[in-house]
């Protein structure tokens, strides 16, 4: 670490780098381009960015190495169920993206349908540590065979007789035919850090950090809406506006009828909701993107 400088872990590629790097971008956080692979520096933030596999983020997190990390749960999850040396790790912030979860599968024709049927069975994973402590608060012995890659093809192979592996869209199960019956977790990316963390100057570029991340969190998930709405139906407006809770209410110039509605909608808007809206008589209905926001 340099000193008075936060140093930052990030995938070097991939889906983790990609969401990782979009949303320091969206923070504020400018990062000089130079020769070096590992470590990049921002140019207008005492923030560096240290670009690593993903699965030794949480190792370097948990040495010091790193102030903080950006990871998947089910990364973060495996490494501490590995090793009592991550047990000092924790997450500072849910990130939203990087979605995926961690099912269990077996073949669609076959005997097993639910976790007890894994009793005695062997499970091809590259989740060893995650799926044994998944198994065991559940009281099942099975054997686990730990793969890098290729799990969905462990039980057409006669490897295993069923697997433990991240699910997106289901598509690759099907076509190995095999069939999920099991959650082990739902996983996103997130931002981790040690409980005994960083003090002073580092701290409080954390905290402002970590302030900016949520801001642009709640802008990805806000609309605000703009709308003419006759004044005698303002509440029912309101009632369908999502999530919002005390709108802007302005004059509009010259019609003493109407009025002009301004919220931050928390929630999704969607094609219905416009429809809704102009069903009570809103007109000129506006829906745009918040590009930050802090509370």
């Amino acid at each position: 670490m340099t000193e008075n400088r936060l140093t930052l872990a990030v995938q070097k590629k991939g889906r983790l780098a990609e969401g990782g790097l979009d949303l320091l971008k969206r923070a504020g956080v400018k990062l000089a381009y130079g020769r070096d692979d590992l470590l990049r520096r921002s140019e207008n933030e005492p923030i560096d960015l240290m670009l690593i596999r993903d699965d030794d983020i949480p190792s370097f997190v948990a040495s010091g190495a790193c102030d903080y990390g950006i990871v998947g749960e089910n990364v973060l999850y495996e490494a501490q169920n590995k090793s009592s040396r991550m047990a000092d790790l924790e997450i500072a912030l849910k990130l939203g993206f990087a979605r995926c979860t961690l099912k269990l599968a077996s073949p669609r024709d076959g005997d097993i349908k639910s976790v007890s049927d894994l009793e005695g069975k062997t499970i091809a994973t590259s989740y060893p540590a995650l799926t044994a402590a998944y198994l065991k608060d559940r009281g099942v012995t099975a054997e686990i065979v730990e793969m890098g890659g290729s799990v969905e093809v462990a039980p057409r192979m006669g490897v295993a007789d069923a697997i433990c592996d991240l699910v997106s869209t289901g598509a690759t199960l099907e076509a190995n035919g095999l069939a999920a019956f099991e959650t082990v977790l739902e996983s996103e990316a997130v931002l981790v850090r040690r409980k005994t963390s960083s003090s002073g100057i580092i701290a409080e570029t954390a905290e402002r950090l970590i302030e900016r991340f949520k801001g642009v969190i709640a802008s990805r998930q806000t609309k605000y809406i703009l709308l003419n709405a006759p004044r005698d139906r303002l509440e029912e407006v309101r009632a369908i506006l999502p999530g919002t809770d005390a709108p802007t209410v302005a004059p509009v110039v010259g019609r003493e009828d109407v009025v002009a509605v301004h919220a931050v909608c928390t929630e999704a808007v969607f094609w219905s909701t416009l429809e809704q809206l102009k069903a009570v008589g809103a007109r000129s209905i506006l829906v745009m993107p918040i590009e930050k926001m802090m509370a």
